[in-house]
């Protein structure tokens, strides 16, 4: 379940604190949104500082309602997409703004952007004018994706946002997560986002317990970081692009968090905490198809990788 609000600040980080370290490396590398979160989550934690991330959040919003200007920074150009969507979603989730006519206005766009089972494509075709990565396909009649899907619904559940888009939209995911047998981290996250969030919390469970299963024979979560290269990369991810269990248990609230034991959770924090890199920030996993990309997406790893960690409990 994603975290909410900001926890209680520290008064004098240790200047070779995990927080300490990432705070210059924000300040010198982030976007001004990545600036204002970063301040909201780690130092101000104010109503006035989740303002300031509304506001920041404001300048990627377009006249149909949903989010472009590359907020995810693998689609460029200005144009809506239901990723982008998803991502303002989570960040106006991650500061308790996920309500009201807003949140209303988006669920009208993602109706107009909804495939013809009412579930969401994960790019719409209008991006085909405009760059991006060379591993997100863009086709003129895209099909469903729980990719794009889960997360979203499962958000809008969390939040208690009644629509009439969801209800399509939550018995695709139904389907897609409890017909899954084999499957990649990324769509295996948006499984829990969606079932961290879907009201049927018993029917939730046993899904998670099946996913879970699958997870662990398919291999797609590191258990033990000194044996890494065990684990096998999912095809078309590139080398090195492996999971580890906080990316599927984001928060120990994780219906995914059962899936791994204390040990093999307590190993996975261990290798999160030493992937902060000299300049303060975290590393990017996935493939860097343009300088800029890598530039702009490694503010939003540290600021995910920090929250992980105070999720569980370690010191900052």
């Amino acid at each position: 379940m994603a975290e909410t609000g900001a926890s209680p600040l520290p008064s004098s980080p240790s200047a070779r604190s995990p927080l300490s370290r990432a705070e210059p490396f924000v300040w010198l590398t982030a976007r001004v949104l990545e600036q204002r979160r970063f301040a909201y989550h780690f130092l101000e934690g104010s109503p006035a500082a989740a303002d300031a991330v509304e506001t920041a959040l404001a300048a990627y919003l377009n006249e149909d309602d949903g989010y472009g200007h590359a907020l995810e920074p693998d689609l460029r150009g200005p144009v809506s997409q239901p990723l982008h969507t998803g991502h303002a979603l989570r960040v106006l989730d991650s500061i308790g703004r996920c309500s009201g006519r807003r949140v209303e206005r988006v669920c009208r766009y993602l109706t107009a952007v909804s495939t013809p089972e009412g579930a969401l494509p994960a790019v719409h075709p209008s991006q085909r004018d405009y760059p991006h990565a060379p591993f997100v396909p863009v086709v003129d009649d895209p099909p469903s994706e729980l990719l794009a899907t889960g997360p979203v619904v499962g958000l809008l559940h969390r939040n208690e946002v009644w629509h009439a888009w969801l209800f399509r939209a939550t018995d695709f995911c139904w389907a897609a997560v409890e017909s899954l047998k084999t499957s990649h981290p990324y769509e295996v996250e948006a499984a829990v986002a969606f079932l961290d969030g879907v009201p049927d919390r018993a029917r939730a469970r046993v899904a998670a317990d099946r996913l879970g299963r699958l997870v662990r024979e398919q291999r797609l979560a590191v258990l033990d970081p000194a044996r890494k290269d065990d684990y096998p990369v999912a095809p078309g991810y590139a080398p090195g692009e492996r999971h580890y269990p906080y990316d599927y248990a984001r928060t120990p609230e994780s219906l995914a968090r059962s899936w791994f034991t204390d040990e093999e959770m307590s190993r996975a924090l261990d290798h999160l905490e030493s992937e902060q890199q000299d300049d303060g920030g975290w590393p990017v996993n996935w493939r860097q198809w343009s300088p800029g990309i890598a530039l702009e997406a490694r503010p939003m790893v540290t600021i995910q990788a920090l929250r992980t960690l105070r999720a569980y409990g370690r010191s900052l």
